[in-house]
């Protein structure tokens, strides 16, 4: 018997169910089906959809499934690998918080690279007051973000469109902003580590990023806390190479005292 027959049995049997017997059915089932929504399981198991959203982000905070806009998707062993639109709902409170105090480096009359991560895209979100910035990135999303912010400059990086990210990868459109002075760029990545540095799980996107961090006068990595000590197929920034690192106060402290020894600062928000 398939496991959504299972769970619409138990249903039927126990209206009911009790609450850890109902995410574990949930978990089950997103397993089965891949993705789920917040209305489907509202009525398949019969509470309402306010129950539903605290059972599925319980869940994610278990990494038990990704939490997405109306519903949940499967959990990933490899997360990097999730499209932008799934991992911005990864980390929301944080991600905003490291996007103001990213912003807040950012000076009027600044030229700044912004990557094609969901936390550059918070970055963006906090620019719009921002006057005479020029902010340089390979991001769709960052150019839609910054559409009705008529005092902030928008270069995109040309190259082949990557859809799963919504950003343009290879070396083509490099050679055209190698005349900039970028004072500071801005960097998510897949991963922190003390001898690999930032790394990314996509080879296009981490050969976009290198030849930009070492543009940039000064080097800012955005990072939440889920990254430190992982490592992505593919090294971009070495450590030495950072000046500055965003992060939240869940970073391990001592990833966090290694990095400070080796002479990046580090801000906790």
């Amino acid at each position: 018997m398939k496991v959504n027959e299972v769970i619409q049995n138990q249903v039927e049997q126990s209206p009911d169910l009790f609450l850890a017997e109902r995410r574990r059915a949930i978990v089950e089932l997103v397993q089965q089906e891949g993705r789920v929504a917040v209305a489907e399981l509202s009525q398949r198991f019969g509470v309402s959809e306010v129950t539903i959203r605290a059972d599925l982000q319980a869940l994610a905070e278990q990494k038990l499934l990704v939490r997405t806009h109306g519903g949940a998707v499967r959990a990933s062993s490899d997360s990097g690998d999730l499209a932008l639109a799934l991992r911005r709902q990864q980390q929301v409170k944080e991600k905003s918080r490291i996007g103001q105090a990213g912003a807040g480096w950012i000076a009027n009359g600044d030229a700044v690279f912004l990557d094609s991560s969901s936390t550059s895209l918070a970055i963006a979100h906090h620019l719009k007051q921002h006057r005479y910035v020029t902010v340089v990135t390979n991001s769709l999303e960052i150019v839609h973000e910054l559409f009705d912010a008529p005092a902030v400059d928008v270069v995109l990086v040309g190259g082949v469109l990557q859809r799963e990210t919504a950003s343009f990868v290879g070396a083509q459109g490099l050679e055209d902003i190698r005349s900039l002075n970028l004072q500071k760029g801005f960097f998510g990545a897949h991963g922190i580590d003390l001898t690999a540095g930032l790394t990314d799980v996509s080879p296009d996107e981490a050969a976009v990023k290198r030849p930009l961090a070492a543009m940039c006068r000064q080097v800012i990595a955005v990072l939440d806390a889920t990254k430190w000590g992982r490592v992505g197929v593919a090294s971009f920034a070495s450590l030495d190479q950072l000046g500055v690192i965003i992060t939240d106060e869940g970073a391990p402290g001592d990833m966090v005292a290694a990095v400070r020894a080796a002479g990046v600062e580090v801000v906790i928000v």
